[in-house]
C-alpha cells in the first residue's frame, strides 16, 4: 500500500476483529488456561466499558489530581464574594478525606507530603471552620513549619495568600502586562510558554500590576517560623549564573513596577484583557483547564467586570462544571475533563477487545468525535500560519488548544470504525494526519501542543517554580504519531523516518523510554515500541530487544507492573512501583507488539489482569498513572484503569490490530 499525495492512505477503514475470528494458537494447556482466563476478562470488561458510554456517544472517567484544586475553588469564591456554606462544607468534606496521617496533604495517592499543597489545604480548611488548635489542623501546622513556613511554598501558593494579605506582593516574583507586547521572535515572549502557562501567565500579569488585596478573615502566624520576620532575606545566586541573572532581572521589573508609564501599562493591560477574552470557549472555560478559568475570571473581575456580564457569569458556570459530587456528599473539582482521549481509547480498547467496527457504540462515539474536530486556527497557528487546521483537543471545548497526542489516537481509533460515511470518515482521518504533520518539530519529532517550543528562559524565571512551562517534543507523543502515520500507509514517509530516528535517539541506556505525559518509563516504552514495529522496524532490532530486557526485568512478582511518580526524581525508582491495571496494560501492549505474546512475562502479565479484574468487570486502581507536569502535578484517569488492560487483553487473544494492513504495505 502507498501514501496518496494528500498523505492519507487512501485504503478504506479496516475491519475491527470480532470477537468470533480465531485467534492465534498456542497449543499447551498452561497457555490455553490463560487464553481462556483473558477471554472471559474481556468480556466482562466489554460489557462493563459499553455500559458506560454516554447517549451522546462519548466517554469520560473522572480525572483526581490533588486537593489545590479545591482550596483554590474555595479560595475563589471567598476573593469574590460568593463562596456558600454548602459548597464549602462539600469541599472541605473532600479535603479532610485527602490528609495523611502525619497532617500532611501529597500530589499523588502515596506519595510524600507536599509544602504547598499542604498550606492550601490548611488555608481552604480554616475557611470552612476548622479550628487552627484541632487536632488534624495543629498536626499539619507543625508540618508546614518544620519546612520553613510560608516563605518555602511555591509561587502559585503564595500569590493566592497575596490576595487576601497573607503574604506581601512586594515579596513575589515580578510579572508585568507588558509581555503581550514582546514579538514571538523575542525571548520570553508568551508564545515561548507552553499553552497551559501562557493562559495562565496573561492573566496573572494583570493581577501582578493589580496587586489586590481583600480582607483576611483570619491571620496565618501559625503557618510562619516567625511571624515577625515572615520572608527572611535570602542571598543571591551569583551574578554568572542564569539563576543569578534572572533574579537580578527581576529586581529590576520591581522597580520598573514603580515607574511603569501610566499610558503604556494601561495599554498592555487591555490588550491582555482583549487576549484573554477572545480565547474564552463556547461554554465559558479557557483552555478547557480549570486554573487558567480561575486567574481569568480574577484578572477581569479586577479590571471591572461584573460577575454577571456574560464573560464572568460564563466563566463561573464553566467552573461549577469542574465539580463532581460524590455519594458521601464530598465536591471534587476536576483540573480537567478528558472526553475526546477517553472516547478515542475506548473506542481502541472495544475494536481491539473484538467488537465488530460497526457496532453501534463505536459508529456513535465515531460521529461525536467527527463533530470535535477543530476547522479553526488557534495559538498553534502563530507559528504555523500557513497550516489549514484539523486536530483534536482533549476536552469537550478547547478550540485553541488542540494537541496532536490526541489527534494522533483519534485517527488510530477511527480507523478501527466501519462508519456507513465513509467519505465523511475519511476526511475527518485526512485532516487530523496533515494538521499532525505540519505540527513536526524541527528535530523531527512532536511535543503536546506547538511547534519548537524549547526556550530554555521560561522555566528560568523565578516566577515560573512549579512545573513545566515549555513543551518540547517527548517520545511518548513522537511514538503515538509514529505509530498513527504507519497505520496510514506512511511508514517510508521521510516526515516518518525523522521521527523514528529521533525515538532511536532517545532511548534510554537500560532500554526504555521517558514518558512525558505517563507515568513514567513504562508508559515511554509502551508508547514507542508498538510504534517502531508498526513502522516496520524487525522485532529483532536491537531497541525492540533491549525494551524488552528492561520490561521484563521490571516486571513485579505478581505478574504486573508498576512504577511510581517518584521516578521522575530518583533514579531508582525505574520502573519500580505496586503493580497496576493501566501500567501492566502499557507493558503488555510493547511485549506483544514485540512478538512475546508466548514468553513467560506476557502469560504473566495476562494472568495478573485477569486475576485481579472486579465482579463488575473493571479494576481498582487508586494510583495515579497519568501526568501533568513531571512529578509536580500528577493525574490518576479513572478510565486508564479499564481501556489500557482491555487494549492488552484484546491484542493478547486476537493478535495486532494492524498487523495484517502493515505486512501488506510492507509488501507494496
Amino acid at each position: 500500500m502507498t501514501a496518496t499525495t494528500d498523505g492519507s492512505s487512501g485504503a478504506p477503514a479496516p475491519q475491527a476483529t470480532s470477537a468470533t475470528t480465531a485467534p492465534p494458537t498456542d497449543t499447551t494447556p498452561q497457555a490455553a488456561g490463560t487464553h481462556g482466563a483473558a477471554g472471559r476478562a474481556i468480556h466482562r470488561a466489554t460489557d462493563f466499558l459499553l455500559a458506560r458510554q454516554d447517549s451522546e456517544g462519548w466517554w469520560k472517567g473522572d480525572l483526581d489530581t490533588n486537593v489545590t484544586m479545591d482550596a483554590e475553588d474555595l479560595l475563589l469564591r471567598q476573593f469574590l464574594g460568593i463562596r456558600d456554606q454548602a459548597t464549602t462544607d462539600a469541599s472541605a468534606l473532600f479535603i479532610r478525606g485527602e490528609q495523611r496521617e502525619d497532617g500532611t496533604w501529597a500530589t499523588f495517592y502515596g506519595g510524600p507530603g507536599e509544602l504547598s499543597t499542604t498550606i492550601e489545604a490548611y488555608v481552604a480548611l480554616r475557611l470552612a471552620g476548622d479550628a487552627p488548635d484541632a487536632p488534624h489542623m495543629a498536626r499539619a501546622s507543625a508540618w508546614i513549619r518544620e519546612r520553613g513556613g510560608i516563605a518555602e511554598a511555591r509561587v502559585f501558593t503564595r500569590i493566592w495568600l497575596a490576595l487576601f494579605g497573607w503574604w506581601k506582593w512586594d515579596d513575589l516574583p515580578e510579572l508585568p502586562p507588558e509581555l503581550i507586547y514582546f514579538p514571538k521572535w523575542m525571548p520570553l515572549n508568551i508564545y515561548d510558554f507552553g499553552c497551559w502557562a501562557r493562559q495562565t501567565i496573561v492573566p496573572l500579569t494583570i493581577v501582578s500590576a493589580k496587586r489586590p488585596v481583600r480582607p483576611a478573615p483570619f491571620p496565618l502566624d501559625e503557618l510562619h517560623t516567625d511571624a515577625r520576620n515572615p520572608n527572611p532575606a535570602k542571598p543571591l545566586a551569583p551574578v554568572a549564573s542564569w539563576d543569578g541573572a534572572f533574579q537580578r532581572l527581576d529586581k529590576i521589573m520591581h522597580g520598573y513596577h514603580r515607574m511603569a508609564l501610566k499610558p503604556l501599562r494601561k495599554a498592555a493591560i487591555n490588550s491582555a484583557a482583549r487576549w484573554i477574552i477572545e480565547r474564552q470557549e463556547n461554554d465559558g472555560c479557557w483552555g478547557g483547564i480549570q486554573p487558567p478559568a480561575v486567574y481569568s475570571v480574577i484578572a477581569l473581575h479586577l479590571l471591572g467586570y461584573d460577575l454577571q456580564h456574560p464573560v464572568l457569569k460564563a466563566g463561573l458556570e464553566s467552573l461549577d462544571r469542574f465539580a463532581v459530587w460524590r455519594e458521601d456528599g464530598a465536591r471534587m473539582i476536576e483540573a480537567c475533563q478528558s472526553p475526546v482521549w477517553d472516547t478515542c481509547l475506548a473506542i481502541i480498547a472495544l475494536a481491539d477487545a473484538g467488537v465488530p467496527g460497526d457496532h453501534p457504540a463505536l459508529v456513535k462515539a465515531a460521529d461525536w468525535m467527527i463533530t470535535e474536530q477543530i476547522d479553526r486556527p488557534g495559538d498553534w497557528s502563530v507559528r504555523k500560519p500557513r497550516l489549514e487546521p484539523g486536530g483534536w483537543a482533549f476536552e469537550f471545548h478547547n478550540d485553541n488548544y488542540p494537541d496532536i497526542d490526541d489527534t494522533a489516537e483519534v485517527v488510530l481509533a477511527l480507523r478501527r470504525v466501519r462508519h456507513p460515511d465513509t467519505a465523511r470518515l475519511e476526511r475527518a482521518i485526512d485532516r487530523g494526519v496533515r494538521w499532525n504533520l505540519g505540527m513536526q518539530s524541527k528535530n523531527g519529532a512532536w511535543a503536546a501542543f506547538d511547534v519548537d517550543n524549547t526556550s530554555p528562559f521560561p522555566n528560568r524565571l523565578p516566577f515560573c517554580d512549579f512545573g513545566e512551562v515549555i513543551d518540547p517534543p517527548s517520545a511518548d507523543v513522537t511514538g503515538h504519531v509514529v505509530e498513527m502515520l504507519a497505520v496510514e500507509g506512511m511508514s517510508h514517509d521521510p516526515r516518518t523516518r525523522r521521527g523514528i530516528e529521533w525515538l532511536l535517539a532517545e532511548q534510554e541506556a537500560n532500554g526504555a523510554w521517558f514518558g512525558r505525559w505517563g507515568v513514567n518509563y513504562v508508559y515511554g516504552t509502551g508508547s514507542v515500541v508498538p510504534a517502531l514495529v508498526a513502522a516496520g522496524l524487525p522485532t529483532s532490532h536491537p531497541a525492540v530487544r533491549r525494551a524488552v530486557s528492561w520490561l521484563e526485568s521490571v516486571q513485579n512478582e505478581d505478574g504486573g507492573w508498576g512504577e511510581d511518580l517518584r521516578s521522575y526524581r530518583y533514579e531508582d525508582w525505574k520502573g519500580q512501583g505496586a503493580s497496576t491495571a493501566s501500567q501492566t496494560g502499557w507493558a503488555l501492549m510493547a511485549l506483544l507488539s514485540a512478538g512475546e505474546r508466548e514468553s513467560k512475562a506476557v502469560e504473566r502479565g495476562v494472568t495478573y489482569l485477569a486475576e485481579t479484574q472486579t465482579e463488575d468487570g473493571t479494576w481498582d486502581e487508586p494510583y495515579f498513572t497519568g501526568t501533568g507536569f513531571p512529578w509536580d502535578f500528577s493525574i490518576n484517569y479513572h478510565l486508564y484503569r479499564h481501556v489500557f488492560p482491555l487494549t492488552a487483553l484484546g491484542r493478547y487473544v486476537h493478535g495486532e490490530p494492524f498487523e495484517a494492513r502493515s505486512a501488506a504495505a510492507e509488501e507494496s
